[in-house]
């Protein structure tokens, strides 16, 4: 009988469990968990709706949402993709539906569906599942690998799948093995900004900004969210997880330039000349143009002029030069960032090139495989990052 070992209780762990023990049923297959608790994550991912996967089913296409990643992650795509993750659960009874933003969810709209599923399919398939169960040390011994955990025991295992996301204890313990660990930074967080045009405006949205971090090439597209502390949004968020690393380097601290309406300012310029032709008498402030929320444009139009009560009639070609300018290009410090909601992501972990994404098996150590983030892999928000999780736990589990 071989043994499988599975450090990490979380998606990958799981689902890397699950496919072994389904593959191999005379296999032994153990998850050793350190915490006292089970899938964590899967629990309050998507608002406790959990995001299992996203309604991408090409393989490059998919691929072009990870940061980190794409290109290694392109061909175990076209091995297990969103559309296999569907007929995975559905041939266990659970339903997923999909969302117009292309998000996919359990059908009950509850995150437990999903553990109930990996809790019941262990337990069908004999997983053992050992709770409290830290590792102190991962050696290469004769035939596998040899693990010690925290209390002092030994456990001899055939492989060992390693699924513990960002577990600063397990990178040390890899690095000794000989990997190498790219630091760790946040991914997906929101901007900090304290300036009195969002100031008092939480909850207002755009639906298509652009925002570039200035003296840099990152800049992103998208719904453009105000918030209690300054800006996120699908907008935000994206750049934060591209700009991962640059943004660490410079401490979080940076400035940004908004286009509120995703339009040129030639085009902005010249709509706001011919509104005012057509509308000399409408008050500025209070005809917002181009989709912009009622009070951020009175916000913005009012930075340019205090007179809140000037009519189009009123503007100068150089007001109208201002406005155009202030909604394509407003200038906002960052000064920090906040964690996104409670699905905390970090960039950083084993290093891409020492993983052989065919087997999803170390290229330093026979026997020792890795899956989900433990891996220096990451993705935006909509069920990307679990969707990497499934496809290296199941190619981890099929080479196994």
């Amino acid at each position: 009988m071989k043994h499988i070992i599975i450090i990490g209780g979380g998606a990958a762990g799981f689902f890397a469990a699950i496919n072994c023990a389904e593959n191999n049923p005379d296999y032994s297959v153990t998850i050793l968990e350190k915490s006292s608790s089970l899938l964590s994550k899967v629990k309050i991912s998507g608002g406790g709706r959990c995001n299992v996967t996203h309604a991408c089913f090409d393989a490059r296409e998919l691929s072009k949402f990870y940061p980190r990643g794409e290109k290694q992650l392109l061909g175990p795509f076209t091995r297990f993709n969103p559309s296999n993750t569907i007929d995975w659960f559905h041939a266990r009874g659970v339903e997923i539906k999909r969302e117009e933003d292309g998000r996919m969810f359990p059908a009950t709209d509850s995150s437990q569906t999903i553990i109930d599923c990996f809790l019941g399919e262990a337990k069908r398939l004999g997983v053992k599942i050992r709770m409290q169960t830290g590792v102190e040390e991962l050696r290469i011994a004769e035939g596998g690998l040899r693990i010690v955990t925290a209390n002092n025991e030994t456990i001899n295992a055939d492989a060992v799948i390693v699924t513990t996301g960002s577990s600063h204890s397990v990178w040390k313990m890899l690095e000794q093995l000989g990997h190498k660990i790219i630091p760790p930074v946040p991914s997906l967080f929101t901007f900090n900004i304290k300036d009195e045009r969002i100031l008092g405006l939480e909850g207002l949205s755009v639906e298509q900004a652009q925002v570039s971090v200035i003296n840099s090439k990152l800049s992103s597209v998208g719904p453009l969210l105000i918030t209690h502390w300054g800006m996120s949004g699908p907008c935000i968020l994206r750049l934060s997880a591209w700009g991962a690393r640059d943004l660490a380097a410079v401490n979080h601290q940076f400035e940004i330039e908004v286009n509120w309406v995703n339009k040129d300012f030639n085009t902005v310029k010249e709509t706001l000349k011919l509104f005012k032709q057509n509308h000399p008498k409408k008050g500025v402030a209070t005809t917002p143009l181009f989709g912009i929320p009622k009070r951020l444009w009175e916000r913005l139009s009012t930075t340019i002029d205090k007179r809140q009560t000037t009519n189009f009639a009123d503007l100068s070609n150089l007001h109208i030069e201002s406005l155009a300018r202030e909604l394509t290009a407003s200038r906002f410090k960052v000064s920090g960032k906040s964690t996104f909601k409670d699905e905390f992501v970090t960039s950083g972990g084993v290093d891409l090139a020492e993983v052989d994404f065919r087997t999803m098996q170390s290229k330093k150590v026979p026997n020792l495989f890795f899956a989900g983030e433990v891996l220096d892999v990451d993705a935006i928000t909509g069920g990307f990052n679990f969707q990497a999780a499934w496809t290296t736990a199941f190619i981890a589990a099929q080479t196994i």
